[in-house]
């Protein structure tokens, strides 16, 4: 559900985050690869979009540091060279996906969805849970056979509730998948977004507030 864009051409990169970020994802962006190592260190993503020829710091190099550190992090990787040996060389570097520059948007986001679903635990394809149902595929949410107009972080924190399976998930946790790295901590977003998120579910209530925990389903 977090997303690194790492990709030298601002305005492509700034266009992959805004598309990213449409369908459901948190959105980071870098411009080199030196800032991408940092932002990797000091965030859990699941994937990174990776821009192979980035500046001070070569995207291979990342790569390379990422793999060597155990992450998680799946690693699609893009580049202008679409050669057969260029993707074999990427792919041998510990990339998980390969993509060549230009790309189908749609294309870039289902492969990084699959790498997603491959980054944590099995996610099934719906959620359901006191008459809720979320299709994480279709991304379509509804309650008791209603339809519910979810926005895209409405959808995100519902999805990261139900798979708590009632257990409770702290807003911290939420800040950290649902939301970018520009989010301010101390400006309650995650709570407006819980209000909104109850209204829409309706009554009766559904989420509890955990005090000084979090929030559960």
């Amino acid at each position: 559900m977090r997303v690194l864009v790492a990709e030298d051409e601002e305005i492509l990169a700034e266009l992959v985050a805004t598309g990213l970020r449409r369908a459901g994802f948190a959105v980071d962006t870098v411009y080199s690869g030196d800032a991408a190592l940092a932002y990797l260190g000091l965030h859990d993503y699941d994937v990174v979009v990776l821009d192979r020829d980035l500046p001070r710091v070569h995207g291979d190099d990342v790569a390379r540091g990422l793999v060597a550190s155990g992450s998680r992090t799946r690693i699609l990787m893009l580049t202008a060279a679409g050669s057969m040996e260029d993707r074999v060389a990427g792919l041998d570097l510990g990339a998980d996906d390969y993509l060549g520059k230009p790309f189908e948007f749609p294309e870039l986001v289902s492969r990084v969805r699959a790498l997603r679903r491959r980054s944590a635990r099995p996610v099934p394809p719906q959620l359901e849970r006191h008459g809720i149902r979320l299709d994480t595929v279709r991304r379509t949410a509804s309650r008791d056979g209603r339809e519910l107009d979810l926005s895209p972080k409405e959808f995100t924190v519902l999805q990261l509730l139900l798979e708590a399976d009632g257990g409770t998930v702290s807003a911290e946790e939420l800040l950290e998948r649902a939301w970018d790295a520009n989010a301010d901590p101390f400006t309650g977003a995650v709570r407006v977004c819980m209000s909104k998120l109850r209204g829409k579910l309706g009554e009766p209530a559904l989420i509890r507030t955990v005090q000084g925990v979090g929030y559960a389903l």
